[in-house]
């Protein structure tokens, strides 16, 4: 059975910095790609960043491009997202999912899913 549980979502103020975390377990985590999404109240859920199994490949969204990093260690099956200068705007419920084989930027391509961490950004 899969698992995938995220961490380090809060509230901060705008400017402020976070990193978010996702641990996996239950599945060959080197395979599969990573995905970071949110959602805000009352909007779909949408794209933040992506990154390959190795590694070395990253999408990420025109909103967060330069603010926002993607990296993960396959030796800790965890994928991270760093987040800085952040803004209210950024402000939602951060969802890690697992995709196997290549990443991709469509929500409906991924497998897994984790519970969610929420992150407020005050101004």
């Amino acid at each position: 059975q899969v698992h995938m549980v995220e961490s380090g979502g809060g509230l901060v103020q705008a400017g402020d910095s976070l990193r978010l975390s996702c641990t996996c377990s239950g599945l060959t985590f080197t395979i599969y790609a990573m995905g970071w999404f949110r959602q805000a109240p009352g909007k779909k859920r949408e794209f933040v960043a992506t990154i390959s199994g190795s590694g070395t490949s990253t999408v990420y969204a025109d909103s967060v491009k330069g603010r926002f990093t993607i990296s993960r260690d396959n030796a800790k099956n965890t994928v991270y997202l760093e987040m800085n200068s952040l803004k209210p705007e950024d402000t939602a419920v951060y969802y890690c999912a697992a995709r196997l084989r290549s990443a991709s930027t469509d929500r409906n391509n991924y497998n897994y899913w984790g519970q969610g961490t929420q992150v407020t950004v005050s101004s």
